[in-house]
């Protein structure tokens, strides 16, 4: 095999795996950016204003109170929570909504990491807002349903004692036009199971174990059906979906679809990250290799009064807040916490 063959091969796998780079970073972002970067003035200053329609200036603009200086992205390592609502109709009727899937990640700029774990909607949490006279231990997805995304920045920084740099918030609406928009994703589904649609439909989507092409209301389905084993199952199924989206966003098919995910995505996300900020973090990650890894939480069912709740493990809850503050640069918050074990965490490099 000659020279050329090798470096050609080399160049392909080298593509591949930048298709994959930031995915973890939700799947918004990354389309705002890679439209903005690769699609033509046009395409930039449509892309601009949907980010700048998205923008949210939650905490007044200041900095988290566990914060001693601001930090930009992408000259400090920062935090991000990523929050999944559900709007559909009868949610919007028992008023606001209750976060569906919380995400914490953290970029560590130095190392060109990002690590990342799935909270489980029902874990047994404090919320407190003086404001609104609320002091209470519930679930964790009442807090965005008190405060919106304030609020469950707040709570999840109380629960781990780390800053929340930023957040992103998107709503099934966003999923399901997004997944369509681009004309469906591959996905090798984990379990065969039974679930409603968008519409609350009961049973009205089954999917079977294995490879397929799944739709928007199939893919929703797939991040969204809980009950078949845990909420930990469930956010590794919710984070094997957005992998899959950004891998075809990415692909050069999908090129000709942009227009369309990126007036979804400026409809149906908030975030309090700037657009000159997003492209910042993009720019990183097209130049750099970028190691992630998905930390998990561990916890026990814990139902009270006839209410389901989840209890988090408090070791495990200290030794992943720990592990982030290291990806942070900052102190830990729990210095006599085991320290995380890469046994049960699962890792993913990209490269440039």
């Amino acid at each position: 095999m000659n020279k050329g063959t090798d470096d050609s091969r080399r160049s392909s796998k080298k593509y591949k795996r930048r298709r994959k780079i930031l995915f973890w970073i939700l799947i918004p972002i990354m389309c705002l950016v890679l439209a903005g970067v690769g699609y033509g003035t046009y395409l930039f200053s449509k892309t601009k204003l949907a980010a700048d329609n998205s923008f949210d200036n939650v905490r007044n603009g200041q900095a988290s109170t566990l914060r001693s200086k601001d930090i930009e992205p992408i000259k400090d390592s920062f935090s991000i929570l990523i929050i999944g609502v559900d709007t559909s109709a009868k949610r919007e009727s028992d008023g606001n909504p209750r976060s569906d899937s919380l995400i914490l990640a953290t970029f560590n700029v130095k190392d060109a990491r990002v690590e990342m774990t799935s909270i489980p909607r029902d874990s047994y949490v404090h919320i407190q807002d003086s404001s609104k006279d609320i002091d209470k231990y519930t679930k964790i997805n009442a807090a965005h349903a008190y405060g919106g995304p304030e609020l469950t920045m707040k709570t999840v920084e109380e629960e781990f004692q780390i800053p929340i740099d930023y957040y992103v918030r998107f709503d099934f609406d966003a999923f399901l036009k997004i997944v369509d928009a681009l004309g469906g994703i591959d996905v090798d589904v984990p379990v065969s199971f039974t679930e409603q649609d968008s519409k609350d439909t009961a049973g009205a989507i089954t999917l079977e174990k294995g490879q397929q092409h799944l739709n928007g209301e199939q893919a929703l389905a797939l991040a969204r059906t809980r009950h078949i084993d845990s909420d930990i199952e469930r956010g590794k199924r919710q984070q094997l979906i957005i992998k899959s989206i950004v891998n075809e966003a990415t692909s050069i098919s999908s090129i000709s679809k942009y227009s369309d995910i990126i007036k979804v995505v400026g409809d149906n996300m908030k975030t309090n990250l700037t657009f000159n900020q997003m492209l910042s973090i993009a720019k990183f990650g097209m130049t750099n290799s970028i190691d992630i890894k998905s930390l998990n939480l561990e916890g026990t069912d814990a139902p009270m009064n006839g209410i389901y709740y989840y209890q988090l493990d408090e070791n495990s809850v200290q030794s992943v807040s720990n592990e982030f503050a290291d990806e942070l640069g900052i102190k830990q918050p729990f210095p006599g916490a085991t320290p995380y074990s890469d046994d049960s965490s699962t890792k993913t490099e990209t490269s440039n």
